[in-house]
Order: structure tokens, then sequence, then C-alpha cells
């Protein structure tokens, strides 16, 4: 059995989600082990990301100006992504993403900001949580890879995280993917 097959996900949190008009904003707190430069590495190191994030890029995201290819998974088109601020190891900001990090104690407080359709609320929050659990446990030293796009759909623990989060948001669960496979 590996480390991947005992991963379970612990209940939903940390979450909270904004409206300013009809832009939706999800909002995502962890507080992770590592100091903020480790966790910035991860952040911003294709080779990182590919481990941990539910996409990849074709370059590093540690320089404002910078542009990429970012691929979410899933999607086969990249799309042009251009890295407006990188102020390390502190603010992160590409496409429609912001990252904040605030070193606490011997960590790291790791914020995300994200706009997402309001219909993806809950799905969104339930693979950005998982996203975290495997980006702490690589940076540990004991990486789980990625669980990311249709593939963590079929993950059991991502449905009730889903459903979870839909409760705390007061929003209905999303009918789709309609014939999810549990694992």
């Amino acid at each position: 059995m590996t480390d991947r097959d005992q991963y379970t996900p612990g209940p939903a949190g940390g979450a909270q989600v904004r409206k300013d008009g009809e832009k939706w904003t999800l909002i995502l707190v962890r507080e992770l082990r590592h100091p903020p430069e480790k966790v910035w590495q991860a952040l911003t190191d294709p080779a990182h990301l590919r481990e941990w994030a539910p996409f990849e890029v074709d370059g590093s995201l540690d320089t404002a100006g910078t542009t990429v290819k970012l691929t979410w998974a899933g999607t086969p088109t990249p799309i042009d992504t251009r890295v407006t601020r990188a102020d390390a190891p502190k603010v992160l900001e590409y496409g429609d993403i912001r990252w904040e990090l605030e070193a606490v104690g011997g960590g790291t407080r790791l914020t995300l900001w994200t706009n997402i359709d309001r219909r993806f609320i809950s799905m969104g929050a339930a693979g950005w949580h998982i996203a975290f659990d495997v980006l702490d446990r690589l940076l540990s030293g004991t990486p789980i890879g990625r669980v990311a796009g249709a593939e963590a759909m079929k993950f059991e623990g991502w449905q009730r995280l889903n459903a979870e989060y839909a409760k705390q948001f007061g929003v209905e669960i999303p009918n789709w993917p309609p014939n999810a496979a549990k694992r």
C-alpha cells in the first residue's frame, strides 16, 4: 500500500468566498510547516508545480513581467499567463490567482485568492484543498503525486469535500460530472 492509498483529506475548512458584483473569489488559507522560501519555490518552479498543482507551466513564475504557458489539468490548450507580481517570498500574482505567504513560527500561512465561476465554488475548494495536502506532503519529503482534474473528481475524498464545501458556502452541489466514479 502506498502513501497515496492511505491519504484521506481532512474536513473542509480554511475557505471562504467573496462576491464583488458578478465576480466571485475563492479564498483558501492553509498553515504549512515549512518556511516561506521553501513554499515560494514550490509555487514558482515548474518541476515543483507538476508534483502538486492542478496545472503545469513552461517556465518559472518567480519574475514579474514573465509570460508562461499555463495548462490546467485535463485541458489541452495552454493559456498565455503573465506574472504581474512576484515579491519573493511574500506575494505572487498571475492570471486570476494571487498567493500570499506569511511567516508564522517556523512555517508559512499560505493564502490563495482565485476568481471562480459561482457554479464551481465547492468543486474548486475541494480541488485546491487536496492540492494543498499534496503540496504539504511534497514539502515534507513524502510526495504522493498530483491529484488534479478528472482524477481528483473520481477520488472519494474529493466527493466528500465537494459536498462539505457546498454546505459551508450555501450552494448546491454541482451536478457535474454526472457519473464520476468513486475509488
